[in-house]
């Protein structure tokens, strides 16, 4: 088989991408270490090495980073609610230290998992490409930090260590243990509302072919003058759908009510600026039910153009939508309530 064959390091590897990197270094029988908060037991028996190096401890992060030759910097802190300085420490410090454990450790090649949040602007991205310049301005922590955290990765590409970042949108499949079970719980509850006119297309990746970006993106780094080097690329299905048939289809399958209640973007942003300001001055505890940020991200297009991930990184979703929903509807209807 062609492409880099020795050891690499996965941040997060215990997570729901991060695991099925791990699974495609072990068959193409490399050593893998996998860099976390938690160990995973079942991945050390079957002889990958854990490192504890939770996101915060810079030193431990860096330390990670010895004997190997790839870097897979999945682990981030997310979530659309929380206090800046901790997505901060998690997102900008823990990646600066993957960065300066690289360079300590004569690491030959960092893939950064980001995500397209980093472009948010607050408007409709239709097709977006990778000229949208990064957020600076987002009423969530969570893009803020990544797309420092983006920059710095990119910034540190050299001849000595090659780096790219990787940006895929809505990462959902069989094992989702974020975006499916959170639909669902709300949907049960009583709690989603449609957000605008209903409308609105989004992209989404299937957790396998994410997976397959990031080792295409390690393989791309690996050629003389690499176009993929000090670039970022969105990854997802190449298939947009309308955000709110996909859900209401997936409940249907499921056996539960479609979301047939709708409350306007203005409406919804008003709210989730009274949610902010009211777990911000109460210190509550968990998420808002509606955020601004959230608002914008159920009612707007979020959609991108994959052809530069095509071109440069030989990027080919092999999981289509279709097939993925029936995979996940499968295993949703063997799981208890």
């Amino acid at each position: 088989m062609n492409g880099p064959r020795g050891p690499a390091l996965v941040t997060g590897g215990t997570g729901f991408l991060g695991r099925r990197i791990v699974e495609r270094l072990l068959a193409q029988h490399r050593p893998v270490a996998v860099a976390g908060r938690n160990p995973a037991p079942d991945l050390e028996a079957r002889g990958v090495r854990f490192i504890r190096a939770p996101l915060e401890e810079a030193g431990a992060v860096a330390a990670a980073c010895a004997g190997v030759e790839t870097v897979f910097h999945v682990a981030a802190k997310v979530g659309v609610w929380g206090r800046h300085g901790d997505f901060f420490r998690a997102n900008v410090l823990g990646t600066r230290a993957v960065i300066e454990g690289c360079r300590a450790h004569g690491v030959l090649r960092l893939v950064h998992t980001s995500t397209p949040s980093v472009v948010y602007n607050g408007r409709d991205l239709a097709g977006a490409d990778e000229s949208l310049p990064l957020t600076d301005r987002c009423p969530s922590p969570y893009p803020l930090t990544k797309a420092r955290a983006e920059a710095e990765v990119l910034a540190a590409h050299t001849t000595a260590l090659a780096t790219v970042a990787l940006r895929p949108h809505l990462i959902w499949g069989t094992g989702d243990p974020h975006l499916v079970p959170r639909i669902l719980e709300r949907a049960r509850a009583g709690r989603l509302r449609i957000v605008g006119d209903g409308r609105n297309r989004v992209d989404m990746v299937h957790v396998e072919n994410a997976a397959d970006a990031h080792l295409a993106a390690e393989a791309a780094l690996c050629g003389p003058g690499s176009p993929a080097g000090g670039r970022a690329y969105f990854i997802t299905n190449g298939e947009p759908v309308v955000l709110w048939d996909w859900i209401n289809a997936l409940l249907a399958a499921v056996g539960e009510a479609p979301v047939t209640r709708r409350l306007s973007l203005g409406a919804a942003s008003m709210l989730g600026a009274a949610c902010e300001a009211a777990w911000g001055a109460l210190r509550l505890r968990g998420e808002p039910p509606m955020t601004r940020f959230i608002a914008a991200e159920l009612a707007k297009d979020h959609w991108f153009d994959i052809s530069a991930a095509r071109r440069d990184l030989g990027y080919a979703p092999r999981v289509g939508m279709a097939e993925g929903m029936a995979d996940l509807v499968a295993g949703l209807r063997n799981m208890p309530r």
